[in-house]
Order: C-alpha cells, then sequence, then structure tokens
C-alpha cells in the first residue's frame, strides 16, 4: 500500500458474523416453495456470501425469473427469524474495539441489503463500532461487492489507498480490486485459503487475532 492506512472495511456474513443456520434454512425455505428439496443444509454452504439472485441463478439454475420470485421467499423468513439465527464470530468485538480505539475508522460493505445489516449488527451490539453500513438495496441494485466498496468509499469520502477490505469470499477480493483497494482474505469464515489466493487477496488471516496483526504491520494511522 502506498498510501496510508485509515480506513477498514468489513464484510459481513462469514466475517463479523456466522450466518450458517439462518441463509441456508432461508434458502432452503424458497427452494421448498418450488418443489425443490435439500438433503443437507450445508449443501446450501456455498449461498453464503454472494448476491441471493445470482447465487440461484447460478447455483441453483433458476431463470431469472424464478430467481426474482425466490429471493421475495427467502425474505419471507429471513426478516423474521432467519437474520437473528446468526452468531458474532468469537474475537470480533475485542478486535473492532482495538482498531477503534488505534483510530481507524471502520465500516461494513456487504451485499446483503442494508436494513438487514443494520438490524443485524445493532441485534448483536457491533453498530456501534461502524461509522457507516453499506449494502445492497432491496431492489436489487448495489448488490455486486464492488459497487458496495464504491459507495461506502464514496459515502466516507476515502482514497482507496487508506483503505483495506476484510472478507472471506473471492466476492470481496475481487470487489476490492476493482476499487482499487488492498484486501486481507479470513479464513474464519467460508472461503478457502484457495479460493482467497487465486482471486489475489493481498493478505490472508486464519484467525481473528491475525487480522490485527496484519492490520498492524500495513500501517498505524497517524493521530487526529
Amino acid at each position: 500500500m502506498n498510501g496510508e492506512l485509515k480506513h477498514i472495511l468489513f464484510d459481513l456474513d462469514g466475517t463479523l458474523t456466522d450466518p450458517k443456520e439462518g441463509i441456508t434454512r432461508c434458502v432452503e425455505y424458497a427452494l421448498n416453495k418450488f418443489g425443490i428439496t435439500v438433503e443437507h443444509l450445508d449443501l446450501l454452504l456455498p449461498y453464503i456470501g454472494p448476491p441471493l439472485y445470482d447465487s440461484f441463478v447460478q447455483i441453483q439454475g433458476l431463470t431469472e425469473e424464478q430467481a426474482a420470485q425466490a429471493v421475495i421467499y427467502y425474505r419471507e423468513r429471513y426478516s423474521t427469524v432467519g437474520m437473528f439465527e446468526n452468531a458474532v464470530i468469537p474475537g470480533i468485538p475485542e478486535l473492532l474495539e482495538a482498531l477503534q480505539a488505534k483510530g481507524y475508522t471502520l465500516y461494513v460493505a456487504t451485499s446483503k441489503p442494508t436494513v438487514f445489516a443494520e438490524q443485524i449488527l445493532k441485534h448483536y451490539g457491533l453498530d456501534k463500532y461502524f461509522r457507516h453500513v453499506g449494502g445492497s438495496n432491496l431492489d436489487g441494485t448495489r448488490s455486486k461487492k464492488a459497487e458496495v466498496i464504491r459507495y461506502v468509499l464514496e459515502q466516507g469520502g476515502i482514497t482507496p489507498e487508506e483503505a483495506v477490505m476484510i472478507g472471506d469470499r473471492e466476492h470481496d477480493i475481487i470487489g476490492a480490486k476493482a476499487c482499487g483497494v488492498a484486501s486481507i482474505g479470513v479464513l474464519v469464515g467460508y472461503g478457502s485459503e484457495a479460493e482467497l489466493s487465486a482471486s489475489g487477496a493481498d493478505y490472508i488471516a486464519a484467525t481473528v487475532e491475525e487480522i490485527g496483526q496484519i492490520i498492524t504491520r500495513i500501517g498505524v494511522p497517524a493521530a487526529g
């Protein structure tokens, strides 16, 4: 990184929280509406991270019209039950606390609709750490990771050289690269080291503790 690191962007699902139960149960609920049964919820893990609509098309092979309807079904369950079938990844609150104390400004950049992301962060007491939460819109716009990251940069008045994106899937890394932002791939979520390396992660953290160590190596922000 040429610029001084000041701003840290976090993905939500698989990076700050483990949403496995909620997302997989809601995907199952949506697929059942089409008469599709799922043998085991773990088969739905690839749905964690990417935009939902894309996954219904690419993973399940639904038509565009069916995928749009599947998203509606998914949200029927997610908006009432699914979003809270979730858990904060151990060590994350301590990491956020430490980064904030060192003077970094923290943001969330997620493909999840902003309205859901904000409710989840508030529910688990993580909202106090973040200056801004950037997500997708309920109508499906701004769902690509690069669009979300660009939006967060614009909202925060952030230059790409001053930021790093932290996430657990290739979409986080590819989105960061498209915006000229450095990236840290994390193995606490649902992406493998091979996936994150292949997508060009600048750094890879095996643990939450290692995220903090990498950020310290990249550079501490100046006071003020």
